[in-house]
């Protein structure tokens, strides 16, 4: 067993790699759909080329996932509490290979879109669970690194999905697109089967009254004896157990299994739960309103628009993307349990605002002018990397970390899962109508509308969201309860 006793008589709050093992293997399913979205922005080239489709059947097919996604992480919420998260995980990693299969094969456009259907539902109950079994297997002082993974699992497969594009751009037509979306199968299989070797989430035995099978994985996922027992005590409070009760199994009221998690999330919320849902649904939505589904699925069409028209450079300047978003993500995965949720979050969303503006005007210079100019070239790929940078160092990984920790342990599921019902419904919206946004108002002026919409998700930041950090899963109710405003507390 470590200690946690540093040379100073402290605390040494080293990570545990037991717990970081089990956050890594989940985050493996986010890795897979990562992949799907960064290798469809170059898959889409080809499927419109080989089966004739139109704008709008090229937006459908882009944004069904999410719509489909939407379905899947309501579900999810729900079957978590019942089956557990570790099964919950499997299943969105057989659902997504069977989506995978479809669209491998691909024959026409309808079976296409059937699995890309069948994929989304299976991202709706990954994008629920990872960060929910991730927060739930941590200790207070890792979890949002912890938590961060499924985020970082998401940019890793983007650029995989990017570098995909690049290389079977090189195959027959056919083939190409097909080998792009279909390969996915193989480690959604492998997570399925590895996923079965992770224990599962001791919050979720308590809250079945598994009591003993929870303490012995509190043991392996802290450091001390001292520390597993903390943690156990605080869970079973959390839960409405007696601290004292030394069973192995308690049987729990229905209530205390989440049958009642939707009339207090939704019919009769108090205050602090009401709250709690503004802040979880609101960072939720922005993630996505402030438009970077835009530039992570149509960056060749943007990059097309500032001037460059090669389709292997266009390719070369999407995998450029992929990197600044997974080097950012992985800067802030490190500072999010140093610096803070906050602090991270309104630096991105002010970076955000500058380099959107700075892409709209980009963009606009560069519609109207009769001749190529270099400087507006580089203003928009710059802006669009800045921009890239600035939403990963903050605003795509706090979302993921803030929504899956801030509910009251009863309710996290279902309330993790309509944040991300939200966040699906905005990455359609944003999906299947960038086309037709820009061709209306121009492309220059989309991204204007989003620099707008981001300076909205900054007041409400500020406004809305308390600092979470340092503080334990049980706690933060008392943090959404108090009565002085969000914006001083824990700034």
């Amino acid at each position: 067993m470590v200690s946690l006793e540093g040379g100073n008589g402290e605390p040494d709050k080293k990570l545990n790699k037991y717990s970081a093992g089990c956050a890594i293997v989940a985050s493996i399913i986010t890795i897979i759909f990562g992949y799907d979205t960064g290798v469809m922005s170059g898959a889409m080239i080809f499927i419109k080329e080989e089966l004739d489709i139109s704008e709008v059947n090229v937006e459908l097919i882009a944004g069904i996932l999410n719509l489909c996604a939407l379905v899947g992480s309501l579900c999810a919420g729900r079957l978590s509490d019942f089956i557990g998260r570790r099964y919950t995980i499997v299943l969105a990693s057989i659902i997504f290979m069977t989506g995978s299969i479809l669209m491998g094969y691909g024959p026409n456009y309808p079976v296409l879109l059937a699995g890309r259907c069948v994929a989304g539902v299976g991202v709706g109950f990954a994008l629920m669970i990872a960060p929910v079994y991730s927060a739930e297997i941590s200790a207070t002082e890792h979890r949002g690194l912890l938590t961060c993974l499924p985020e970082l699992g998401i940019a890793i497969g983007i650029l995989l999905g990017y570098l995909s594009n690049y290389f079977f751009a090189k195959l027959t037509l056919k083939l190409g697109w097909r080998l792009m979306l279909g390969i996915a199968a193989i480690p959604s299989l492998g997570l399925a089967i590895g996923i079965l070797k992770m224990p599962e989430s001791p919050r979720w035995l308590i809250m079945q009254g598994r009591l003993g099978e929870a303490k012995k994985i509190l043991y392996l996922v802290s450091n001390t004896e001292e520390e597993a027992l903390t943690r156990f005590r605080d869970i079973k409070i959390a839960a409405g157990i007696d601290e004292n009760c030394d069973d192995d199994v308690v049987k729990l009221p229905r209530k205390k299994q989440g049958q009642e998690a939707w009339k207090q999330l939704i019919l009769r919320p108090s205050p602090t739960v009401r709250w709690m849902l503004l802040a979880g649904v609101g960072i939720h939505f922005f993630e996505h309103a402030t438009g970077i589904e835009a530039v992570i699925l149509y960056g060749p069409r943007i990059f097309k628009k500032a001037g460059v028209h090669k389709k292997s450079k266009l390719l070369l300047a999407t995998i450029f993307v992929g990197v600044t978003k997974l080097s950012f993500i992985v800067v802030a995965t490190f500072l999010l349990d140093k610096v803070g949720r906050r602090k991270l979050l309104l630096t991105s969303a002010g970076g955000m605002i500058v380099s959107l503006l700075a892409l709209g005007t980009g963009l606009t210079v560069v519609q109207n002018s009769k001749e190529e100019l270099f400087w507006a070239l580089c203003l928009c790929i710059g802006s669009t990397y800045a921009y890239v940078a600035f939403f990963n160092f903050g605003l795509a990984p706090v979302t993921w970390v803030y929504s899956s920790e801030i509910y009251p342990l009863e309710l996290r599921a279902q309330g993790h899962s309509i944040g991300v019902a939200v966040n699906r419904i905005m990455n359609a919206a944003v999906s299947m109508s960038f086309i037709s946004i820009y061709e209306a108002i121009t492309i220059g002026g989309t991204f204007y509308m989003f620099a707008g919409v981001s300076a909205v998700a900054f007041v409400f930041f500020y406004f809305f969201l308390p600092e979470t950090r340092g503080k334990s899963l049980e706690e933060m109710e008392s943090i959404f309860s108090r009565a002085k405003k969000p914006k001083n507390v824990g700034s």
